[in-house]
């Protein structure tokens, strides 16, 4: 397989946004009178913030009125953009910039494909906002993973065949996504460790013998 492009997940890949997510999202339970803790907040990995939403208010005590719903989701999102100003370049996970750096100087085409409709300002935060050929994040697309949407609309974007692309993704919805978009899939962390993908890392690490492994088969 001929590879021309690596299309980057966001959260979990090239920075942790966990902790800030989980903040927010326990500030605006507590205010609701709603279990959450970490456990449950891994539930929430790699789907939108809306789905996100409707499995928190799951553990409600009472229903939710859509406008009710879409004031949580902005109470959210104004927590998580105050979280997030803490970010910094130092909060870019390790091995990432030596990646990119190794797939440019190879030639390989590189994105991100993230549900996150703050991908851009996180990216601006860790001052990699003009590194990457393409960015497709949550205000560009209709479906969230794992619908595909995401990853075709990037090799789309960057002008490379599906086939001709690989994905660093860390969550199982990420993982199906890239997969019913016809892409190869390198898998970060213990949450894809049940998924039946070949490529499954710990960290990015190995990236560039990984690629080259995908190349030659």
């Amino acid at each position: 397989m001929l590879v021309k492009a690596v299309i980057f997940d966001l959260d979990g890949v090239i920075v942790s946004t966990d902790e800030y997510h989980y903040r927010a999202w326990k500030h605006i339970a507590d205010d609701e009178s709603i279990y959450f803790d970490r456990e449950y907040n891994d539930r929430l990995r790699g789907v939108s913030r809306k789905e996100s939403l409707d499995i928190i208010l799951k553990n409600a005590n009472r229903s939710y009125t859509l406008r009710e719903k879409e004031e949580l989701l902005l109470r959210k999102n104004d927590l998580y953009r105050k979280y997030l100003e803490e970010l910094s370049h130092k909060d870019i996970l390790p091995y990432v910039v030596r990646t990119i750096k190794m797939l440019k100087e190879n030639g390989i085409k590189i994105a991100i494909g993230s549900s996150s409709k703050n991908a851009k300002f996180i990216l601006s935060k860790l001052g990699l906002d003009d590194t990457f050929d393409a960015i497709i994040d949550g205000t560009m697309i209709e479906k969230s993973k794992p619908d595909p949407e995401v990853f075709l609309s990037a090799s789309n974007l960057l002008q490379v065949n599906p086939n001709e692309c690989v994905v660093v993704e860390d969550a199982i919805a990420g993982v199906e996504s890239a997969q019913q978009a016809g892409m190869q899939v390198i898998g970060v962390g213990h949450a894809v460790i049940g998924t039946n993908i070949t490529y499954k890392v710990e960290n990015l690490r190995n990236i560039a013998e990984i690629i080259q492994e995908i190349t030659e088969n």
